[in-house]
């Protein structure tokens, strides 16, 4: 796997370098970085911090991006399938039209993020933060929403969405119901 620093990967792609499949760029830090269609499929993104960044149209499926800074960054029609996302943080940024498959959002940070017609089939989106996200026209066929924090999201239409024992009310805090 080859590995780049921040300053290599930004280099590589001002100069037309578009593929960055098996890269590791672990813990960089790339705050506004503009990479849109860049292809990050199945590299390592551990820990990068991408705030305010352009990823839209960017293939990143199969990355890891565990603990990832992607706050208020712009993911528009990004494709993010099988994507590890735990614990990332997400928050404000651009997911509409983001395909979002079989990603793995646990306890991820999505507070106030455009989702927007984003599909998030089979995700898990365990203890995630979805407060006060745009949910219109989200897919969440087979979703894990067990412990999401749901407050104020907008527009969320849950069918088919796992819920596992959580109750949400209308004002948006929740309770468990016993087994």
């Amino acid at each position: 796997m080859e590995k780049l620093s921040s300053e290599e990967l930004l280099s590589q792609y001002t100069s037309g370098r578009r593929d960055f499949r098996y890269v590791d760029v672990s813990d960089a830090y790339l705050f506004e970085a503009v990479l849109p269609e860049a292809d990050f499929s199945q590299s390592i993104l551990t820990g990068v911090h991408l705030p305010y960044a352009n990823l839209n149209q960017a293939n990143l499926s199969k990355v890891n991006l565990q603990k990832a800074e992607l706050g208020d960054s712009q993911l528009y029609q990004a494709n993010l399938a099988g994507a590890d996302l735990r614990g990332a943080n997400l928050s404000r940024a651009n997911l509409r039209f983001a395909n979002l498959q079989q990603v793995n959002l646990a306890d991820a940070d999505l507070q106030g993020a455009d989702l927007y017609h984003a599909d998030l089939t089979d995700c898990n989106l365990t203890n995630a933060n979805l407060s006060r996200a745009n949910l219109h026209k989200a897919e969440f066929t087979n979703a894990q929403l067990s412990g999401a924090n749901l407050f104020r999201a907008q527009e969320a239409d849950l069918t088919g969405a796992y819920l596992d024992k959580t109750t949400i009310f209308s004002d948006g805090h929740r309770q468990d119901t016993a087994d």
